[in-house]
């Protein structure tokens, strides 16, 4: 038994350091000189024909990628900007329309509820290429192509989030809130006290996914926006030339930090998101 569990662990070490081992590799790759990132990977970039090598740390470490790309990159502050509009604007709305929606599928009763839910849950498999061309049309009629609202508002009305929720606000007792009106509290009384605070962790992990997904969205901003200047993040990384190797190995550091840290401050929330959208109904 004792062997069983070192060998297991020592699987999970293993595993962990390959999932690991990328951010280390963009990590160091930033922190080293254009000269000694040729010499490693010249082959990758075009540059060479030498075989491709890589070092455990930089022999000299350098922060001047990242001095360039947040000095005299200003197109990466532009496209910074443009996916904390995107994202605050997508989760802003999945909040606004997620969390009534959800609350009504847990908490009550209404006409074609299981209908109406089984066509959420199959919107929601859907992957983005099925939706690709009917929502380009729509989004040209009403004239959105080539704005930020033309990756926002199909965002904000994604289903996901009102799956999350939906599993959290089932939770919430039947008990308490019958009490609840009997000691006269309304309706809306009991959504606010009532509801969302026991549903705080639905919403929080619903949040977290839902940025984690926006903020690296790539296909809606490829597929909408024409112009380059309202391109988020997530495509900026395309435009960076192999000369600019250790710029993009930069770019990839900062863009990681913002998600990063959103997914360490809710990882705990993320765990029963996952937990309670794997739980059948």
């Amino acid at each position: 038994m004792k062997m069983s569990k070192k060998i297991t662990g020592f699987l999970l070490l293993l595993l962990g350091m390959a999932v690991c081992y990328p951010i280390f590799f963009l990590f160091t790759g930033s922190l080293m000189g254009s000269g000694e990132l040729r010499s490693h990977l010249g082959a990758a970039l075009g540059l060479g024909t030498k075989p491709m090598t890589w070092s455990f740390l930089p022999l000299m470490p350098t922060l001047r990628h990242y001095v360039q790309l947040l000095l005299d990159s200003p197109e990466y502050f532009h496209m910074f900007w443009n996916s904390v509009i995107l994202s605050g604007g997508i989760l802003a709305g999945q909040l606004l329309c997620g969390i009534p929606a959800a609350w009504g599928f847990a908490k009550y009763d209404f006409p074609l509820k299981k209908l109406l839910f089984s066509i959420y849950i199959l919107l929601m498999m859907m992957p983005f290429q099925v939706t690709m061309l009917s929502g380009y049309l729509v989004l040209s009629k009403i004239k959105l192509t080539d704005t930020l609202w033309a990756v926002i508002l199909p965002g904000a009305f994604s289903t996901f989030p009102v799956f999350i929720m939906y599993r959290f606000f089932c939770g919430v007792p039947q008990a308490l809130m019958d009490a609840a009106r009997i000691d006269g509290a309304g309706e809306r009384a009991i959504f606010f006290h009532i509801g969302l605070p026991l549903g705080s962790s639905g919403i929080v992990s619903a949040v977290v996914l839902s940025f984690l997904e926006s903020w690296n969205l790539i296909e809606q901003p490829m597929t909408f926006l024409k112009s380059k200047k309202l391109w988020p993040l997530s495509l900026y990384l395309p435009l960076i030339t192999p000369e600019k190797a250790g710029i993009s190995f930069a770019a990839s550091v900062v863009t990681l930090l913002p998600a990063l840290l959103v997914f360490l401050c809710g990882q705990d929330y993320l765990e029963q998101g996952i937990v309670a959208a794997a739980v059948k109904e």
